[in-house]
């Protein structure tokens, strides 16, 4: 046997590719937040911005015609906003539901994906509600649940539960049908690690947590079998979607994943990743189009159908 034989023309080897990255694979996250007429560069994420709705409108009229198909949006919350309860998370006028009333009228046809936690909301910083430095979890679930129903009624076609509370699918969706949202859908963060690769987006969002870590709530990042417990769950309580995050570090979690269901999997390409790239670009060490193309070819060969990458622009236009 020659195996090289089929590595032995570019044109042979596109034959025989067995994975390919596609620009539909891709979903957006942008960060969003209150003013008028400023993109603010965030400094742990260069080349990734928070973009005022002025200006967001046509970051993602941009996207939508590369052939991006979804966003996935955050916002920058002032700190005057901010309690133990998260209460701003589910205010029908707040950042979020205007940013997606305003989406959908320019740009209808863009899937609009819409964060369900509290740490942006939060004083403490933390995904959930906190008494006497502990985490409440069916207390933090009832406001999961207001917050998707005002992000469902300003027209989100997928809420996206990231906090880890227990339970939380279950209640949304059982929310969401009693109040006639039947078609907007769940992407559940269903194995989420407690990771180090999320300090740039903390950055980007001002929401680090102002105690302690999220291990009592997000997965240890020893643990595989119980990735699957999580999806288990997600999906019995109503998933449409379930979600690996982070991506790079636990291939091996999205292969399993994969494997084990046939609902499309989403891999988070989180903060800290694309940080490293732009580290390691900026000083010459790596080429850095080469490097973003095979780290999210891994992702879609460990099985990910759907990637949430910052690079998903630049990529589009690799792509293209």
């Amino acid at each position: 046997m020659r195996p090289r034989r089929l590595r032995r023309t570019e044109t042979l080897r596109r034959m025989v590719r067995e994975h390919h990255l596609q620009v539909e694979d891709l979903i957006y996250p942008l960060f969003v937040m209150d003013g008028v007429g400023q993109r603010e560069e965030v400094p742990s994420m260069p080349g990734c911005y928070r973009y005022t709705l002025d200006l967001l409108l046509p970051e993602v009229q941009q996207a939508y015609q590369l052939g991006i198909g979804a966003i996935a949006l955050f916002p920058l919350i002032p700190h005057h906003q901010k309690d133990n309860a998260g209460t701003e998370s589910y205010n029908p006028n707040g950042l979020i539901p205007r940013t997606v009333r305003a989406i959908k009228q320019a740009v209808p046809d863009i899937l609009v994906i819409t964060d369900v936690a509290l740490d942006p909301y939060s004083s403490e910083g933390h995904d959930g509600i906190v008494q006497d430095g502990q985490i409440l979890n069916d207390e933090t679930v009832a406001v999961l649940v207001k917050q998707a129903l005002v992000q469902a009624e300003a027209g989100a076609d997928f809420v996206a539960p990231s906090d880890m509370m227990d339970g939380r699918v279950g209640a949304i969706r059982q929310a969401l049908d009693a109040q006639g949202w039947i078609n907007v859908g769940i992407l559940a963060y269903s194995a989420k690690y407690a990771s180090a690769y999320y300090g740039p987006f903390r950055d980007a969002l001002d929401s680090a947590p102002k105690f302690g870590d999220k291990k009592t709530y997000q997965m240890d990042a020893a643990n595989a079998k119980e990735a699957i417990k999580e999806v288990d769950l997600d999906i019995a309580e109503g998933a449409d979607m379930v979600m690996v995050k982070p991506a790079l570090a636990y291939l091996d979690i999205i292969c399993r994943i994969k494997h084990h269901t046939n609902l499309p999997v989403a891999a988070y390409n989180v903060s800290g990743e694309y940080a490293m790239i732009k580290a390691a670009a900026a000083q010459g060490w790596i080429d850095e189009k080469k490097v973003i193309l095979e780290t999210l070819t891994s992702m879609k060969r460990a099985g990910a159908d759907l990637i949430l990458t910052y690079f998903a622009k630049d990529v589009a236009l690799m792509l293209k």
